[in-house]
């Protein structure tokens, strides 16, 4: 769920002269912000957002391929024995929840990298930021409705629109304000749980009191009606559950039309009350966080070696064993959704954001020592085409698993699925850096950068070649 950031890179001059070759003579006569060359990039900041770009692949594979409760609960469908249950219980240490952090994390990171190239020019970007988070709006509610429902991007638009107003706080009010964030998330969930609990008791209430003769309260009449219209969806009855399975499995083995009108409903609400009660909370967390690392150089591999191990030490030291607590007590408790909304989701909204920090940790270990160059360099540019490679995986994974395309929705175990997303993987790792070769832009990201800059930007490569050694 990754889009295209903006950055610079360490080994070349200043901004303010690496840009000014590319705008003409009356844009040079005035500050403005202007897209990052190649020669600007943080090839550190690429290579994490590459890692992140492939591993949401691994997190939404089960969301393409299954009915959406199977995503959450792996007993739902999909497998859950032998090899099954290995991927899932890997994925769900090193993938789930902490591919959207390290996302959200390296969005932050781009307003300030934004900002930083356009203050060296004595400019303001937030013309240009608005523009562009305006923009990435629209790409994707277009993906979202018409493409996959599992969108991201929608996410990260709304919550940009409010990010611009932290651009300039320290990196220690970033952080604080971060996990004020993160925190506001628990009164919401244990709120909506006292709800649903309180609705649960009164509705039997009303029912022992409507046999006897008795008359219930006003309020409990409320609940216990608010609860009979919520029953299904917080705790369906087994044939309920069946129903809504099928239900699922039919529309997405059909036509196309039938799928996009079925997640229109499930869209809207996405996107504005579950923005509004939790989702924003958490996306605006992770990026408030993320810029300040930007800024304190956490993601351009500007730190210690030491400091870095000791962000991998502690990000597993402490996370990993809380993820396998984490995902004992899904088992324990059957994945259940009551389980969830008493405290269970917490632990891996916590838990993500530790391990995310060793993530960061050894991937900017192994660039500093250039380590697997091979890889490294690879990765990166994955990286720079995050938002092509990203609805690349929306367009081939869609057609190959709804009706309108190969119809394998439902067919697939964990194991296979993990299979396509390696296939992928290896694709996607070939292929961004020959394009890029050539190119300076992937698609995606030219038709972004065009509508935000407001004219087309230069695709091809100049004949002497924009990338640096390390980033081809």
């Amino acid at each position: 769920m990754s889009i295209e950031l903006e950055n610079r890179g360490p080994e070349t001059a200043p901004a303010s002269l690496v840009d000014s070759a590319e705008l003409s003579p009356e844009a040079q006569a005035r500050p403005e912000a202007a897209p990052v060359a190649a020669s600007e990039r943080h090839f550190a900041v690429d290579v994490l957002r590459g890692c992140a770009l492939l591993g949401i692949l691994a997190m939404n594979i089960v969301d393409f391929g299954w009915p959406g409760v199977a995503y959450g609960n792996p007993m739902a469908g999909g497998g859950f024995q032998g090899t099954d249950r290995v991927v899932w219980f890997f994925n769900h240490l090193v993938f789930e929840a902490k591919m959207m952090t390290l996302f959200s994390m390296l969005f932050g990171a781009g307003l300030v990298l934004l900002d930083a190239r356009a203050q060296a020019r004595g400019a303001s970007i937030r013309g240009i930021y608005y523009r562009r988070v305006l923009w990435l709006l629209v790409i994707g509610l277009v993906h979202s409705y018409l493409i996959w429902a599992g969108d991201i991007l929608v996410l990260y638009a709304e919550t940009g629109l409010i990010l611009y107003l932290f651009h300039a706080k320290s990196p220690r009010t970033l952080i604080i304000l971060g996990l004020v964030a993160s925190l506001l998330i628990v009164p919401i969930v244990v709120g909506f749980a006292w709800s649903l609990d309180y609705m649960k008791a009164a509705s039997a209430r009303v029912e022992v009191q409507t046999k006897a003769g008795e008359k219930p309260s006003w309020l409990d009449r409320k609940a216990s009606n608010a609860w009979k219209n919520m029953r299904d969806e917080f705790d369906p009855t087994p044939a309920k559950k069946a129903e809504a399975w099928d239900k699922e499995m039919a529309i997405y083995r059909g036509g196309y039309w039938g799928i996009v009108k079925n997640r229109a409903g499930q869209l809207i609400f996405v996107q504005t009350l579950a923005f509004i009660f939790g989702l924003g909370f958490v996306a605006a967390s992770r990026m408030l966080i993320g810029m300040a690392l930007m800024k304190l150089g956490v993601f351009s591999a500007e730190r210690s070696k030491q400091f870095y191990l000791w962000m991998v030490a502690l990000g597993y030291g402490i996370g990993m064993p809380l993820m396998v607590f984490d995902a004992l007590e899904l088992i324990k408790h059957e994945f259940s959704f009551v389980y969830g909304l008493h405290g269970g989701f917490l632990y891996n909204l916590f838990g993500s954001l530790v391990v995310a920090m060793g993530h960061v940790g050894l991937v900017m270990l192994i660039v500093k020592a250039g380590l697997i160059s091979w890889l490294t360099r690879r990765l990166a540019a994955v990286g720079r085409m995050a938002l092509t490679n990203y609805l690349t995986h929306s367009i081939v994974c869609t057609t190959l698993f709804y009706g309108y395309g190969f119809a394998l929705f439902g067919t697939m175990n964990r194991t296979a699925l993990f299979g396509v997303v390696v296939v992928i993987w290896t694709v996607q790792l070939i292929v961004s850096p020959i394009w890029l070769k050539y190119f300076r832009f992937g698609p995606a990201e030219w038709v972004w950068r065009s509508l935000t800059y407001w004219r087309p930007q230069p695709m091809r490569v100049a004949p002497a070649g924009d990338l640096p050694a390390t980033a081809a």
